[in-house]
């Protein structure tokens, strides 16, 4: 899609190098020239602002490292200490907790939108698998980092979530042993904790990398799904991808300042500023919002599955929670094939529609459910809805593209965004 090279290097010194390292010419022809489809909307600006976000994380991650100490004895303090009197302190602090929060807002969005306008649809499938394993990365640099201030939720967080490995049969012991450095979260949990937060941003930029490559090998999508036609359809990536991705970052970035210099805690939980304390457990622990529908698919597994007529017990409940949580990430990697439609973008699929915005719905419900208590009816309303997130990958999309009739598409992008002035 990007054809020949359209660099010209106009000094000694940008010919030499060009002969040598082309470095310019990769960017000039990954940013610059780079053609992207002339219909992409504002939906398509999340790429770009998780780049940033990337940034922003590392950044402050490192200024923060700078200052922690990984000792249980001194965690808390450590933090705390450079919120308060350090240069600074309290802005790399909440940038580094919020911008995790906008991460995962942005990253949400993104994946959303793939799902919308099929973007996971061959020839890009390695393209979504990339995307899936950066999202998995991203979560767990984000539990891991969420231990290190050592406060209630923190240290309780990481001892419910940890134990679940335990119900893995035969290895379950060694691999909560392997993460914990021990048999409780103490001192070796937090250096571990700590060295995978600080190394695995670095392999998300790895991932990245490769995912951008990916991308600028099959081409982006489009509001249509209808591939590049002709030279009309596209547009060069620089000025006018490049205007719209400034300007959505400097949304973005508003929406992140205004949590940042008047709710810096709202998206965090009150007790992680109380020290992490053994013996006093909080009265409701619940991960960071970001964790709270697939913690909520984790507790709505209540029943055992046994053997019918029997009592032999096959999966009980702790192992189906942590089955159901991990099978809820996993089924995102087999979207390309589960989903059987020729049509690309939901604009074009009336009824994928609707069963596209219940999936919205029900996210939504997941997450709400996964911060209220395990009991009663928040239970029926996790399990049901857990039902229709596994529903809509498992039996919506295999079979609804072999029944659904979808609308005509345009004939080629430039038609679809001129209409009759195309024909014209």
């Amino acid at each position: 899609m990007s054809g020949h090279s359209t660099y010209a290097p106009k000094t000694g010194f940008g010919k030499w190098m060009d002969a040598r390292l082309p470095i310019a010419r990769l960017m000039h022809d990954s940013f610059v020239s780079y053609p992207v489809p002339r219909n992409l909307n504002s939906f398509y600006t999340f790429g770009g602002i998780l780049s940033l976000m990337l940034i922003v994380q590392i950044v402050t991650g490192i200024v923060l490292a700078m200052h922690y100490a990984a000792n249980t004895e001194v965690a808390f303090n450590s933090v705390e200490q450079f919120v308060r009197d350090g240069n600074f302190g309290w802005l790399f602090r909440y940038m580094h907790a919020n911008g995790a929060s906008m991460f995962f807002i942005a990253v949400y969005i993104h994946i959303f939108r793939g799902l919308y306008y099929g973007s996971y649809k061959a020839p890009r499938e390695i393209l979504w698998i990339l995307g899936c394993i950066i999202f998995l990365l991203m979560m767990a640099t984000a539990f891991m980092g969420y231990v290190l201030p050592w406060g209630q939720m923190s240290f309780w967080g990481a001892t419910v979530i940890t134990g679940f490995f335990t119900a893995i049969p035969m290895i379950g012991d060694s691999i909560q042993t392997l993460l914990l450095g021990g048999f409780v979260v103490d001192n070796p949990t937090l250096n571990r904790f700590f060295s995978l937060h600080y190394l695995l941003p670095f392999m998300i930029v790895g991932v990245v990398i490769l995912h951008v490559w990916a991308l600028h090998v099959t081409g982006q999508t489009n509001p249509t799904g209808v591939e590049v036609k002709k030279t009309s359809d596209v547009i060069p990536f620089t000025p006018y991808a490049t205007v719209k991705d400034a300007f959505a970052m400097v949304v973005f970035l508003i929406v992140f300042a205004w949590f940042l210099f008047y709710l810096p805690n709202f998206l965090g939980h009150p007790d992680n500023y109380i020290p992490a304390d053994s013996l006093k457990t909080p009265a409701h622990i619940v991960p960071e919002w970001y964790f709270l529908p697939f913690y909520a698919i984790l507790r709505a597994i209540t029943f055992n599955i046994s053997i019918p007529f029997t009592d032999i017990v096959l999966i009980d409940s702790k192992l189906g929670g942590v089955l159901a949580m991990f099978g809820s990430i996993a089924v995102l990697f087999l979207v390309p094939w589960l989903d059987t439609s020729p049509v690309r973008s939901a604009n074009y699929r009336p009824i994928y529609r609707w069963f596209f915005w219940l999936l919205v719905i029900t996210g939504i419900a997941l997450g709400y459910l996964g911060s209220r208590p395990a009991e009663g009816g928040y239970v029926l309303a996790a399990q049901f809805f857990t039902f229709l997130y596994f529903a809509h990958f498992l039996v919506i999309l295999p079979w609804l593209g072999k029944f659904e009739k979808p609308t005509p598409l345009p004939a080629s992008i430039t038609d679809a965004v001129l209409g009759e002035k195309a024909k014209a």
